[in-house]
């Protein structure tokens, strides 16, 4: 878990902005201030575009939403913090046009760590903002990689400590591809449980040489679960998404992957009435279940 220091506000908005990408105001106040006026938020957001650190721009809805993202210079600045050092940095919009472009599944992906994050603060467990890392970088050999929508850090049980540490990473889907290639993401997860990478100048194990492992030990004492996030479409769309998922779990190819990690598929609209923690996921090799995340094993 990211141990944030959130001593300085500006600090903090700005560090959640160039991690999350993008946000709206109201978003952003939820992520880094709930326990304030939303206009101390507004200032400070202001406050940073003043400074040239991030921008934004307005949608033509009801209320002329406000979208937020950081700068190249605001990027720059924040990838030199500890708690975002070592991580790919974003790549930034170059203009309003280009921002609207992302904005959809950008904000969708925003509201479904906030779900998280808003979960463990009403059950008193540990998930902070920045426990949420979109867009995580896993190669998978020849030149192709894993690049999930986020990777979650989630602690249950007490924020104080002792709780069993769930990860977890998550593809929310707006229904803007087809079930089959949503389903497809399967193999290419089930790929990385199995990559093992080359070592250059090792034809062969030999003798007092450890064996080359898979590339995710390096990262994760467990492969994480994996979690689809379903939105875009009626109650029939995300069906329909569902059964694709469950179809492709006859592929002989995902067996072992199957067995041994957890991947289930919620709706974002059960998310939103009833929680994360509650009995909405669907196991996708069974979809007439339903399962609290949490109760199956830690990773």
């Amino acid at each position: 878990m990211t141990n944030v220091d959130t001593g300085g506000g500006d600090r903090l908005a700005l560090a959640v902005l160039t991690q999350y990408r993008m946000a709206t105001t109201e978003q952003m106040h939820r992520l880094i201030a709930p326990g304030v006026r939303s206009e101390q938020t507004r200032r400070r957001l202001a406050k940073l575009r003043e400074e040239g650190l991030i921008d934004r721009i307005t949608l033509p809805r009801a209320g002329r939403l406000r979208v937020w993202f950081p700068t190249s210079y605001g990027v720059q600045v924040a990838s030199e913090w500890p708690e975002l050092r070592g991580r790919r940095p974003p790549k930034t919009v170059s203009d309003p046009t280009a921002a609207r472009l992302r904005v959809g599944h950008q904000l969708t992906v925003t509201e479904t760590a906030l779900l998280f994050l808003e979960e463990a603060r009403r059950r008193g467990e540990l998930c902070r903002p920045l426990d949420w890392l979109p867009e995580v970088y896993h190669p998978i050999g020849g030149g192709e990689a894993v690049i999930p929508d986020a990777l979650l850090y989630y602690r249950h049980g007490p924020a104080e400590g002792g709780g069993a540490m769930a990860r977890a990473f998550v593809e929310v889907d707006r229904a803007t591809m087809g079930p089959e290639r949503l389903a497809a993401k399967l193999i290419s997860y089930a790929r990385l449980y199995h990559y093992i990478p080359t070592v250059p100048g090792r034809r062969s194990r030999t003798m007092g040489q450890p064996p080359v492992r898979e590339e995710w030990r390096k990262h994760y004492p467990l492969f994480p679960r994996l979690l689809f996030v379903l939105d875009g479409t009626g109650p029939a769309g995300v069906s329909t998404r569902m059964r694709a998922l469950h179809g492709i779990t006859a592929d002989l190819a995902l067996t072992v992957f199957l067995r041994d990690v957890p991947v289930m598929a919620a709706s974002l609209a059960d998310l939103r009435s009833d929680g994360p923690s509650a009995a909405v996921w669907r196991p996708i090799r069974d979809l007439n279940d339903r399962v609290v995340w949490n109760q199956l094993r830690a990773t």
